[in-house]
């Protein structure tokens, strides 16, 4: 099995402008994450946040301690959230075993020292997409799941961006120290996200999306509000965003998203919206 953490270093407005296409997804898209029976984590220096995966299918496994964290174990000074979108599967945290259905999220708390990972049928592994972030203060770990969650209905089939916001590891439903993660589903017949798109800049914020049809792709809008760029998007791959930069999509079909954040702000209406025909 194979462990392996990414460092990406943090980029400014002005240097990010400058950048042409494969220096943007080298800096910003993450374009793996799951590799049967491995752990695949990249370290953004944006609010020291972490994202990826963990796919068990022919063995357990168990949470790594990498060699950058400079901790005795993983969550020694972290918080964690995790959402399953793959079959099921089993995660054990201290003693303490969660099954986590597809779309079910487990929120791990600071101190957990023992956290293994299984798939329930080798044949329909589990997908375990990890956030995670520093924390100081210990909650306790919690399974949510969707009929659990704080569910929102935004947009309209006229403007291409009818969803539904499922709102799982937030404060308005569990305790954490500053990770906040939920998932956005599409309607059939839209294709934009997170419009009018909006900056947060005491957070920033990782999309992952996933559920994207077999040839079809989203393109990820970044960047700053008057200086706009994008990258293309496969299926199960994930975008980092900085605090200073807009983060939205549109997809040539409909798709679905979760969505990370972290930094010094819960409130989860913390945003600069940016009006549409400002875009540029």
């Amino acid at each position: 099995m194979e462990n392996t953490i990414e460092t990406r270093e943090a980029c400014s407005a002005r240097e990010t402008a400058t950048m042409k296409t494969e220096e943007l997804r080298e800096n910003f898209l993450i374009p793996k994450i799951f590799v049967e029976d491995e752990v695949r984590l990249t370290l953004s220096f944006y609010d020291r946040f972490i994202a990826g995966g963990i796919m068990p299918v022919n063995t357990l496994i168990n949470l790594p301690n990498p060699a950058n964290l400079k901790a005795g174990y993983f969550l020694q000074r972290r918080e964690m959230g995790i959402i399953n979108v793959g079959g099921k599967g089993m995660i054990e945290a201290d003693g303490q075993t969660f099954e986590l259905d597809f779309k079910e999220a487990l929120y791990i708390g600071k101190e957990t020292k023992n956290v293994n990972f299984a798939s329930a049928d080798k044949s329909d592994p589990a997908k375990f997409y990890i956030n995670s972030a520093p924390a100081h203060q210990k909650y306790p770990t919690i399974k949510v799941t969707k009929t659990e969650a704080e569910i929102v209905t935004l947009g309209s089939l006229e403007n291409s961006n009818h969803r539904t916001i499922n709102k799982l590891l937030v404060a308005s439903v569990i305790e954490t120290c500053q990770l906040q993660m939920g998932m956005t589903e599409l309607k059939p017949g839209s294709v934009w996200n997170t419009m009018p798109a909006h900056t947060h800049d005491r957070r920033m914020e990782v999309y992952f999306y996933f559920e994207v049809p077999k040839d079809q792709s989203v393109c990820h809008f970044m960047g700053e509000p008057r200086e706009s760029r994008h990258i293309w998007i496969q299926n199960e791959q994930a975008v980092i965003s900085a605090p200073w930069s807009i983060h939205a999509g549109a997809g040539t079909s409909n798709y679905t998203f979760i969505w990370g954040m972290a930094g010094e702000n819960l409130d989860y209406g913390d945003m600069d919206l940016c009006p549409i025909t400002e875009l540029k």
